[in-house]
Order: C-alpha cells, then sequence, then structure tokens
C-alpha cells in the first residue's frame, strides 16, 4: 500500500517532526493510512484457538452492607480485604466475532471462583472493530466514523528510520461512558497497531486496558498476546480496586483467504464456532495443576495471599458454625444473590434473589409490578432437557396476584422437538358483551345492582407439540382452555310482574364461562443461524424477520366448554442491527375472532397486556405503553404497527456534558386500528443508562389527545 504524507512546518497542532527527514508529520496522514487498512485487519482473522490465562486481584479499599445486594459480585469473608483468581480456559474464535470460551481449571482466594462483575468481556477484543466490547458499549477510535467524536494528536516517534512506530494520542470530544482516552502505537511498515491502552468509565467500572499484541511479521501480528487491565468498582460508597493480566498462548490461526470470483453458499450451522467441549471431570481447581498450566509467576505477595486462604480454611473447619448461623447466613444469600441448588441424580434449582431491583417495573398503562422467578433444570441422557420455571408476581397499583407455571421437555433436542404446557392465572379480562345483550332488555326485569357480568378472573391451561421441520420452520400444534369467573358473582332476581325469559337465553349469562380450542402455529425465520450443542440445537439469529400465523377454533361441549369461536392471528417481528449501537426494531400483525357463538371473551395470543414485569426490550419494543388494559379485550379484530429506532448521540449529543451516562437513545411510533379506536397512536422518546431505563410516551385516541405516560425499569447488573 503506498500512503502520501502531508508535510508541515514544526509547531503546527496535530504535527510532529520526522527526525529521519527534518520536515513534520500530520497525525491526519497517519490515521487516514490506519484507517484505510482497519477493514482488512478487522477481518484478517478467521479462527484461532488459544490457552487464555486469567490472574486477577481484587482489593477492597472501602465497603459497607449494600456491597451484598450487588448480583455476581464475589463474596467476601469478614476481615479480609486481598483475593486472588486465576483461571484456565480453552478459547476459540470464529468471524465474526464468535466467542466460545470454557474453563477447565481455576484457583482462588474467593468463593465461587467469583471476580468483579463485567470484566471478563474486556479479554475478548478486536481492536480493529468500530466498538471495543462485543456488546457495542464502547466505541473504537479506529472506527469508521471515529473522527466525529475524537482528536487525534501524535505523542511521540520510535523505532528506528526504516520502520518508525508513532505514539497516536486519541482523546474523546465530549464527555460520554461510550468514549475512550488513551493512545495506540502504529506501525509505519504495515499501518498495524502494535500496542493499545485505553481508559474510560463503563456503568460501575471506572477502568484502564493495556493490550500488546503479537510480533510484527509473525503469524499472530493482528491478535492480542497480553492484557494488563485496572479496575475500580464504585458504587454507593464501596470501592473495590481490581487488577487483572491475562496472556493467551495460541494453539492455531488461520487467516481468511483471498477473495475469489467464486460465490460461496452461506454456511448457517456455526457449530465449528461453538465446538469447544469442558469435560467436568477434567476440570481442575488443584494447586499441583496451576503451578504447571501457569505462564505467569505468582508474586511473593500472592503466594501469602494463598497461605493466607488456606490458613483461615483449616480455622474455619475447626470451628464450625452454629446451626443458627448457618441458617441465617443462607438466608441472607438467598435475599441479595441469585441461588442455584445442585441435586444429585434429580437437576438443579435456581431462583433470583427476594431483594432485587430489577425485579420491579412501572409503566403508565400496567402500574408497578414486582415478579419472583424459580427455574428447574435437569439433562437426561441424549441432552434431553426437562425445564420447569414457576413465576410469582404481585401489581401493586391493581391489587392482583398473579402466578403461572410453564415446563418444557424436550425430548428430541436435534429437531427442537418439545412438549410444553403453562398455566396459571391471566389479567382479569373485560367482557362488556354480556351488560350489552343484558341491558337489551326492559330495565325493570332484572336488578342490576346484583349483576356484575364485566370483569372475570382468568386461569389458562395451554399444551402444546412443537417441532422445527427445516432450519427455521417451527411447527407447533396444540389446545388452549380458560376458565372465566366473574370476580364478583352475579344474581338474576327479577323485579316487576315481567315473565321469566326462555330458559335457552338465560342459559347465556353465567357466573363461569369454560373454553376449550385446538390450536395451530406456523413460525418460519429464513436463513437462522444456529449451532449444535451435542445433539441440541441451538438458534441464534437471522438477518430476516420472524414471521408467525396463529389458527385457533373453540369448540363446544369439550370439558364442558361453553362457546365456540374461531381466532386467527399474524405477527412479524424484525431486529436490524447497524452497528455501533444503532438497532432498528418492526413490528407488524393483526388478528380477528370470526364465528363466535356465545364467547362474550376477547384475548389474543400476540395482542395482549402483560399482568408481570419485563425487560424493557420485550417483544423488541414492539408493546403499547399507555393503552388502556380493558382495550385489549373489547375488540373482534385489531390491526397493529411499531416502530423503533435506537442509537447513542441521537437527540442529546450536544448536551452530553451533564448526560455522561446516557448510554443510548430510542424513539417509538406505534399504532393501532380496531372498530372504535381508528387509529390510537403512540409516541415516545426514552434514554437508557446503566442503572435505568426511562421513557416518556404521548398517545392520542381518534386523533384526539389522549394522555402523557412513562415506562420506567431498572437495568443495573441487568446487561
Amino acid at each position: 500500500m503506498l500512503c502520501l504524507f502531508s508535510f508541515f512546518v514544526k509547531g503546527t497542532a496535530g504535527n510532529i517532526v520526522n527526525p529521519s527527514i527534518g520536515q513534520g508529520i500530520s497525525v491526519d496522514s497517519i490515521v487516514e493510512c490506519v484507517m484505510e487498512m482497519v477493514p482488512t485487519y478487522e477481518t484478517i482473522v478467521r479462527d484461532y484457538k488459544a490457552n487464555l490465562y486469567i490472574k486477577g486481584k481484587m482489593d477492597i479499599k472501602k465497603k459497607n452492607f449494600i456491597l451484598r445486594y450487588v448480583p455476581s459480585m464475589f463474596r467476601l469473608q469478614k476481615g479480609v480485604r486481598e483475593y486472588l483468581l486465576e483461571t484456565y480456559s480453552d478459547l476459540h474464535y470464529t468471524a465474526p466475532n464468535i466467542y466460545d470460551q470454557k474453563v477447565k481449571a481455576s484457583q482462588g482466594t474467593v468463593r465461587g471462583n467469583r471476580g468483579l462483575p463485567g470484566l471478563l468481556e474486556y479479554f475478548n477484543v478486536n481492536i480493529y472493530s468500530s466498538s471495543l466490547l462485543n456488546d457495542e458499549r464502547l466505541l473504537s477510535p479506529l472506527a469508521k466514523n471515529g473522527r466525529k467524536y475524537y482528536r487525534y494528536r501524535i505523542d511521540s516517534i520510535m523505532g528506528d528510520p526504516s520502520n518508525f512506530d508513532y505514539r497516536i494520542r486519541f482523546i474523546p470530544k465530549t464527555k460520554s461512558d461510550q468514549l475512550v482516552g488513551g493512545y495506540m502505537i502504529v506501525s509505519s511498515n504495515s499501518w498495524s497497531i502494535r500496542e493499545i491502552r485505553f481508559s474510560g468509565r463503563s456503568e460501575l467500572l471506572t477502568f484502564t486496558c493495556n493490550i500488546q499484541m503479537g510480533e510484527e511479521g509473525e503469524i499472530d501480528e493482528f491478535l492480542p498476546v497480553r492484557y494488563v487491565l485496572d479496575a475500580r468498582f464504585n458504587f454507593l460508597g464501596n470501592k473495590i480496586d481490581g487488577n487483572y493480566t491475562a496472556s493467551l498462548d495460541y494453539k492455531s490461526i488461520e487467516l481468511k483467504e483471498k477473495e475469489t470470483a467464486v460465490k460461496k453458499k452461506k454456511k448457517y450451522n456455526l457449530s465449528e464456532s461453538f465446538s469447544l467441549r469442558c469435560d467436568t471431570n477434567a476440570y481442575k481447581t488443584d494447586a499441583s495443576t496451576f503451578a504447571v498450566l501457569r505462564p505467569i509467576p505468582l508474586t511473593d505477595g500472592e503466594k501469602l495471599l494463598y497461605k493466607d486462604y488456606m490458613i483461615r480454611k483449616d480455622t474455619v473447619a475447626k470451628h464450625s458454625k452454629s446451626k443458627s448461623q448457618t441458617f441465617w447466613g443462607t438466608m441472607g444469600d438467598l435475599m441479595l444473590e441469585d441461588y442455584k441448588f445442585n441435586l444429585s441424580n434429580i437437576g438443579s434449582v435456581r431462583f433470583s434473589p427476594f431483594i432485587n431491583p430489577l425485579l420491579f417495573s412501572y409503566s403508565g398503562s400496567n402500574g408497578l409490578s414486582y415478579r419472583q422467578d424459580f427455574r428447574y433444570n435437569r439433562l437426561f441422557r441424549g441432552d434431553k432437557w426437562l425445564r420447569i420455571v414457576p413465576k410469582l408476581g404481585y401489581n401493586f397499583t391493581r391489587k392482583e396476584f398473579y402466578w403461572s407455571l410453564n415446563a418444557d421437555f424436550e425430548y428430541f433436542p436435534q429437531k427442537r422437538g418439545f412438549f410444553r404446557l403453562n398455566v396459571g392465572n391471566g389479567n382479569r379480562i373485560y367482557s362488556s358483551k354480556v351488560l350489552d345483550e343484558l341491558k337489551a332488555m326492559p330495565d325493570s326485569i332484572f336488578n342490576f345492582d346484583l349483576i356484575h357480568l364485566d370483569y372475570f378472573k382468568d386461569l389458562y391451561f395451554n399444551f402444546r407439540h412443537s417441532i422445527e421441520v427445516v432450519n427455521g420452520l417451527d411447527v407447533s400444534v396444540g389446545f388452549s382452555a380458560h376458565k372465566r369467573t366473574a370476580v364478583q358473582p352475579s344474581r338474576f332476581e327479577m323485579i316487576g310482574n315481567y315473565p321469566m325469559p326462555p330458559p335457552e337465553f338465560m342459559k347465556r349469562f353465567k357466573n363461569t364461562y369454560i373454553s376449550f380450542a385446538p390450536r395451530f402455529r406456523l413460525e418460519w425465520t429464513p436463513c437462522l443461524y444456529y449451532y449444535m450443542n451435542g445433539k441440541r440445537k441451538i438458534n441464534l439469529h437471522s438477518n430476516y424477520p420472524t414471521f408467525s400465523a396463529d389458527y385457533e377454533r373453540g369448540v363446544k361441549g369439550v370439558f364442558k366448554s361453553t362457546g365456540e369461536y374461531e381466532k386467527v392471528e399474524f405477527d412479524l417481528q424484525h431486529q436490524i442491527r447497524l452497528g455501533l449501537m444503532r438497532n432498528i426494531y418492526y413490528r407488524f400483525g393483526f388478528g380477528m375472532f370470526t364465528n363466535q357463538n356465545e364467547l362474550y371473551f376477547v384475548d389474543f395470543a400476540n395482542f395482549s397486556r402483560r399482568n408481570l414485569p419485563v425487560g424493557w426490550n420485550d417483544e423488541i419494543g414492539g408493546v403499547f405503553q399507555l393503552l388502556d388494559g380493558r382495550w385489549y379485550n373489547s375488540s373482534r379484530r385489531y390491526v397493529r404497527g411499531h416502530f423503533t429506532y435506537e442509537a447513542p448521540f441521537l437527540v442529546l449529543k450536544h448536551l452530553m456534558k451533564y448526560t455522561r451516562y446516557v448510554q443510548n437513545e430510542r424513539i417509538y411510533i406505534s399504532a393501532l386500528s380496531m372498530p372504535h379506536l381508528q387509529p390510537y397512536l403512540e409516541v415516545g422518546y426514552g434514554i437508557g443508562t446503566h442503572i435505568f431505563d426511562v421513557g416518556v410516551f404521548v398517545s392520542s385516541e381518534n386523533w384526539k389527545f389522549d394522555q402523557i405516560g412513562c415506562k420506567f425499569t431498572f437495568e443495573l447488573f441487568n446487561r
């Protein structure tokens, strides 16, 4: 590659004197040369396998009781300030950005082998990518549009005249948690990066990461060989310093082949990228194993930490805790952190901590809600899998308690063959048609003060069998049953001298309605990428939308069912990743009830209100935040559409000095059409931070202003 320099007089900003020619060199010229090579270097490595060793030391500077509330934090020991952790892993990388890491040995002075939350992702960095982390939280100074957010300066020139190395400093133009500051050392021979150091803030971490690349001209030239990461965790008066060192020993490196004119067929099976296996019998935790595996020797201080740890273990063994202390210690763990029980030959049980703000949610239409999840998993021979997930929840606004039990048994993992059972109590459902028919009669026949057939409690039972016929095409067959009971029982007491209506008419009005309906569902995602984990097929993503169609037909007389109907729904969902934390979400759907006979309830599968809190991106943003819950059950047909655009620096880029913690912004547009809403419109704007997400929404009904509301969810430790 030929790269021409522009020479300037010494002293011009952004320039430095080249000692070999005595003239100024423009930093813009150097950065331009590097940027031209970035697209090539970003994808030059197609595959590699390496041994990854990580050594981390944690030093507690300040702490209080709140530290125990932090999920994924390593468990503290009384009176101990310094901790050490080592892991040795097999690492497999496949372009683009697929990292498969299997830990095969670990050792440390912490229980559970946990370190500071969120640090492991810093050891899977492709420095030539547009973002420094896989989740696109940190915008790289080497990104295509990097000049928009960074200034560049030349610090110094090193090396000999035949191959200078330039130290280029990059400085964010504005304060933001998505930008970093630091330097990179650039080789003038190949315009590749030899070393990069960047500092910044991400969520609750303040960090400095130094990455050294392989020797120039060697096969690992474009890959990191050593990381040094210094970080401080700072949360509500708790301060913990962490120092991590990582070393990579490459076993194989496969570079990208030159492009040819022959167009290859796309390969959607990515099993080779997820092919590493960790033999649990070979998992090592003893010191003798690490004495052989450890590529970086321990310092005298680190050896002392291990020695003190062994003394503490011996002391604890001699002075075991009382039953009371053990009980309250266990109860404290249950209240404050994820807990998992491994039951031999039975499976594992896991549930969320009882004290956790992530379990709360607030929205304008749903109010304040809380939930608790329990998960039971068991793996059988042949990778067959059983999962049972009970959920409990309470809506404080409506003063309603919810529960559900979801169970999946995957009997044919190669084809994603499932038996699925869902049972629980749904939203209290509204049925105006019952009262409308009664009120059509003379007012004096019944005492309407004793009739309350407007709200019904819903007990549902769904069962279906699902199988993937071909890649991306799922076919499901099953049935759906509901028992709807009036919240307040009604009594039909006649007043006046009118004759009693015919029995056939009165049978239509009950305190309890039962429905039973066979159901058929078809779901198709074209060009779906996946991998095989043993015999189990794991679906990943697709560049195309997901289409689904549902058909349900109510049958009268089965299990005392009282109504007949047909229901048809169609749904389309798609997420388009534009890179650098920019995403487009869109969703479109419609549904209708037909041939209703003595069924007074409209209950769609796709167009429904969630009664328990869910994440901010539930259903890729395709929900209405302000729509009154009664509208979901008041019409036999609907047409809906949603559009969401997500990006950083969307509106607040000029105010970033005061809003540095804002990670992304979102624009929402939603529309709904049904017989009495033509249309319902909702427009919103939201911001996302590492602690919470909040959005403000404005709605209109039939082209008239309706209301302004908001949605708020905690996202701390949840990204």
